[in-house]
């Protein structure tokens, strides 16, 4: 029996969305970003070559038609990456408004989100101050510390030392619809920090907003502040069935890679297995020699997005994205004759972009296991029909 591997490689754009206009890195529109493209012509200028160099090397998504994929999303083509095609390639356009995590996991599974995301706008002075009294009574301190939009690990090294010294919870936000709150897994507490962002997110999820994030970091500030690979998504629950609650209830076992669970608030998953990146490889390829027939793996990658993306490392994106392919290529080598692997993404997060934000890009559709040749441009929501009329079972709306 028919068995899928739907594969998110987090923040893996590729230019073109037509509502790109709308969507903002600070006062500038992201009209233009196009994650894959803007890393393949620095590399190629010699932009890029701290810790590699050259061209970017991707052969396995090239052969699947990734650059097919960026010319049919954006119109751009680029150099060298003209070669045979052996899979099935397309690129996806998200009608969800938004440009964040939850938005484009929903609606690849099959499901827009169906109302308007809570956004904190202000930069500084980020939340209201009835949110600001309910974070400190439920975290049991006399306040926060942050509430302002900030990248990760520029927060931490900023407020580490005064937030161990007092004991206030480091609370912050970004464009997207999320919340974060971040601890040192010593002093604070892990337990503690999982456990505020648990009484949490039930107030804000009220105010539509899509999760909070614990973010526990450790070190010192003599030796530096590092996250720690134990963050958490506390996200809504769907308002409706997805793939894998599709999947489920045709009987048939169905596993979350990554922060999938938590992006799902666990619905319609078996099993889920966390960890790095790297780590997350060796449990996809586990997964591909193990999993049951007729079942579903639902994989994200996230650090092309948390460690690079923010932090506008185009180097760094390119190495990953360099190793990404290089491991999937084994991943491949190992796929039965009646699988199906697809990989895509679910936002873009242009490295060379302006601001430290997702970018608005439609997302690269590449799949191993249903032939060869252009599906063309497609919804996010089709991932998921593909994928159910893969496995045989009926889509629920």
């Amino acid at each position: 029996m028919a068995r899928a591997f739907l594969v998110v490689m987090d923040s893996v754009g590729i230019g073109g969305a037509p509502d790109a206009h709308g969507f903002f890195n600070g006062t500038v529109p992201d009209s233009g970003a196009n994650t894959i493209g803007h890393i393949a012509q620095a590399c190629t200028e010699g932009r890029a070559d701290e810790g590699r160099y050259g061209h970017l090397n991707v052969p396995h998504m090239m052969a699947m038609g990734l650059g097919r994929a960026v010319e049919l999303a954006s119109g751009v083509r680029i150099h060298g990456w003209d070669r045979p095609v052996t899979g099935a390639w397309g690129a996806a356009t998200e009608i969800s408004r938004g440009k964040d995590t939850p938005s484009g996991h929903w609606e690849l599974a099959g499901l827009p989100v169906p109302w308007a995301w809570h956004y904190f706008d202000d930069v500084t002075n980020s939340f209201p101050d009835d949110l600001v009294d309910q974070l400190a009574s439920l975290a049991g301190t006399t306040g926060i510390l942050g509430n302002c939009h900030a990248p990760g690990t520029a927060i931490i090294e900023e407020l580490g030392a005064q937030h161990i010294a007092s004991g206030l919870p480091i609370c912050y936000t970004s464009a997207d619809s999320v919340l974060q709150i971040a601890a040192h897994e010593q002093s604070f507490g892990l337990a503690r920090l999982l456990d505020l962002c648990a009484r949490v997110a039930p107030v804000v999820h009220e105010m539509k907003v899509g999760r909070v994030i614990a973010r526990p970091f450790s070190g010192s500030a003599e030796a530096g502040f590092v996250r720690t690979p134990n963050r958490r998504d506390f996200a809504i629950t769907p308002p409706g069935p997805v793939l894998s609650n599709w999947v489920q209830d045709a009987g048939r076992r169905t596993y979350a890679v990554g922060k999938i669970g938590d992006i799902f608030s666990m619905a319609g998953f078996n099993e889920v297995r966390k960890g790095t990146d790297a780590e997350l490889m060796i449990h996809l390829n586990d997964l591909v020699e193990t999993a049951e027939d007729g079942s579903l793996t639902f994989a994200n990658f996230v650090e092309f997005d948390s460690v690079y993306g923010h932090r506008r490392d185009v180097a760094g994106y390119a190495r990953a994205l360099e190793w990404f392919d290089m491991e999937i290529g084994k991943v491949i080598g190992k796929l039965r004759a009646d699988d199906l692997l697809v990989l895509t993404a679910d936002h873009g997060n242009d490295p060379t972009w302006v601001g430290t934000d997702h970018t608005r890009e439609r997302a690269p559709v590449l799949m191993s296991g249903r032939g060869r040749g252009s599906v063309g441009q497609i919804g996010f929501r089709d991932v998921a029909g593909l994928i159910a009329g893969h496995l045989g079972v009926p889509v629920r709306r």
